[in-house]
């Protein structure tokens, strides 16, 4: 039976996926153009031409959809870290550079790293934070492994050098990124522009000496 969106509601399991998936495709698509703050589920949904309360019916929250859309760019990041890894020296300043250019290659990654611990853990039941948890603090572990093993320190050295380049990620795409009104003040002022920063290089000078002196 047709819904009041124009959608048939999806009845396999099959359908319901890619009804899932048309949905994250949506919300990651205006996250791009815009950051995810602004972007709400009426949008979302009308993105999709579906009305918001169908929308309802496979996420409870926006929240929920950059949590789910989250943890996936987590493990495509993990991934790639891994692949690039493999053929670079390992040293200090190797192992940060593939940190640091693998992090600016994806902003809305950046982002979410930003919003996850604000906003997108902090609307959502407690199933769906749990399993956020549960993936992400497995690929940190997959990343740490490699790290302490090409770097050789410790598996919480490890963890903190993955936990220390996504964090300050999130922070420095927010500055690297501004809002219209501070990217007017930069253009109109730049003076002022210097506290722009230019993500890749910025996180590899301040990794790199985290890296060398937890090898020392």
């Amino acid at each position: 039976m047709a819904t009041n969106d124009g959608f048939q509601r999806a009845r396999s399991a099959e359908a319901k996926a890619g009804r899932e998936q048309a949905i994250l495709d949506a919300a990651a698509a205006l996250g791009r153009e815009r950051g995810i703050r602004t972007v709400t589920l009426t949008e979302i949904a009308d993105a999709i031409g579906m009305h918001k309360s169908a929308l309802l019916r496979y996420f409870e929250t926006r929240e929920q959809i950059f949590l789910r859309l989250t943890a996936a760019a987590w493990s495509e990041w993990v991934d790639a870290v891994l692949a690039a890894l493999g053929s670079t020296p390992a040293t200090p300043e190797g192992v940060a550079r593939v940190l640091a250019d693998s992090l600016a290659a994806r902003p809305l990654f950046c982002d979410m790293l930003a919003q996850a611990p604000l906003n997108l853990e902090r609307n959502v039941s407690f199933e769906s934070v749990r399993a956020f948890k549960i993936e992400t603090l497995g690929n940190v572990a997959r990343a740490g492994g490699e790290l302490s093993r090409l770097l050789g320190v410790t598996a919480e050295q490890a963890g903190d050098i993955v936990a220390a380049a996504t964090s300050l990620a999130g922070a420095l795409w927010q500055m690297a990124t501004p809002g219209p009104e501070l990217a007017e003040l930069y253009r109109t002022e730049p003076g002022l522009s210097h506290a722009l920063v230019d993500l890749g290089p910025r996180l590899a000078r301040i990794i790199t000496p985290l890296i060398a002196g937890m090898r020392a």
